[in-house]
């Protein structure tokens, strides 16, 4: 059983060897430590913890008062008791010491009997604030866990949607992987913040999450698209941010289910899945506004759709698609630079080519041949 250790503060030491006498003589297991001023108390306290402190009121210079204050505004030592011993009786003393935080104050000399069941007491607190506090860790950690999986979870379907959706018009199995990884570090070689960086990463494998809407025959065909299958074909920018910012009515149906019948609150939007749809949507703007579906112009396209752009259009020229063979690197790279004020922002363009060699790197992985997994989110 671990001893409990207790500190005394007085500035006499008639007084400390009185106490000491006093306290010895009961026989307790306790670990007495004395300090003959409030600055000394405080080194003492922060060299080794304590489960109580008796300290008396009236000390030169910094007195009790100034000790207790200053122990009740440190995190470590907020709630451990402290005992107060008084010679003088002023009138508010004791309402001030109670005030401040001490657990009770007494008068001089101490009754012995009433000292010690004080001092008892206070360790009986500081033994229940211990428990305590060991209990809210470990919950804390079990919550923790807890998130940390659910979080998981929620990151590897977005992960499995965007792949879900690819292989309905590809055989390109890593290419959404491939795209996210791209954007992760073109959105780091543009300096954006790390937490910013990571939601990139972990939401541009959507960005043609509308495709699910598009009919096989449009998706698979072999030829060029008419005007007319063309038009439906560009409507996968809108479904997919429809998927993503629409209400869900099965998780409705699962909270009715759980939670009881209950006034619908106003719908809370994720800012990860918000700027997934934003990506969905606008990924196919072009920087001279002739894109679609809105015609943005310049900087009106969200930073994180002109990044997914040029990361998409890399990956896909270089891939082949039912309509087309795969084009040679340096094409694909020559029709990018072109493409630099007029597809593509420049800033962008301009960080692509800086960071090329990461790129193809990536692309030299995470072959269409590599075996897929989703990749973890703590990787970034």
């Amino acid at each position: 059983m671990t001893r409990r250790r207790i500190l005394i503060v007085d500035d006499e030491p008639q007084v400390l060897d009185s106490l000491q006498r006093m306290l010895r003589a009961t026989g307790e297991p306790w670990e007495l430590c004395f300090a003959g001023s409030g600055p000394q108390a405080l080194a003492e306290v922060a060299a080794g913890g304590f489960d109580t402190v008796v300290v008396d009121v009236c000390m030169p210079g910094r007195d009790g008062f100034d000790l207790l204050a200053e122990l009740r505004h440190a995190e470590q030592t907020r709630d451990l008791p402290v005992i107060m011993l008084t010679g003088v009786n002023e009138p508010g003393q004791k309402r001030r010491a109670l005030d401040l935080g001490a657990t009770d104050l007494l008068t001089k000399p101490a009754d012995a009997e009433e000292l010690l069941a004080r001092i008892r007491s206070a360790l009986r607190l500081k033994s229940y604030q211990d428990q305590l506090k060991a209990q809210n860790e470990i919950l804390e950690r079990v919550v923790q866990e807890r998130t940390a999986d659910l979080e998981n979870s929620r990151l590897d379907i977005i992960w499995r949607l965007g792949k879900a959706a690819e292989c309905r018009d590809e055989d390109t199995g890593n290419h959404v992987v491939r795209v996210g990884c791209s954007c992760r570090v073109l959105a780091e070689a543009l300096g954006l913040p790390r937490e910013q960086v990571q939601t990139i990463f972990l939401v541009s494998p959507l960005h043609d999450i509308g495709k699910i809407g598009i009919p096989d025959y449009i998706l698979r065909k072999p030829e060029a698209l008419t005007p007319a299958e063309w038009r439906i074909m560009k409507r996968h920018c809108e479904i997919g941010a429809q998927i993503l910012r629409q209400d869900s009515k099965v998780l409705d149906a699962f909270l009715a289910w759980r939670d009881g019948p209950r006034p619908r609150a106003a719908a809370a939007h994720d800012p990860v899945i918000e700027l997934a749809a934003t990506i969905a949507l606008a990924h196919h703007e072009r920087w001279d506004g002739l894109g679609y579906p809105a015609g943005l112009r310049g900087p009106d396209i969200p930073l994180a759709a002109r990044i997914v752009a040029v990361a998409d259009s890399y990956d896909a020229l270089l891939s082949e698609r039912p309509y087309r063979a795969a084009f040679p690197e340096e094409i694909v790279l020559k029709t990018l630079r072109e493409g630099a004020g007029a597809h593509f922002d420049p800033n962008v363009l301009a960080a692509f080519l800086d960071v090329l060699d990461e790129l193809q790197a990536i692309r030299a992985e995470l072959t269409d041949n590599h075996k897929w997994a989703p990749v973890a989110f703590s990787s970034v």
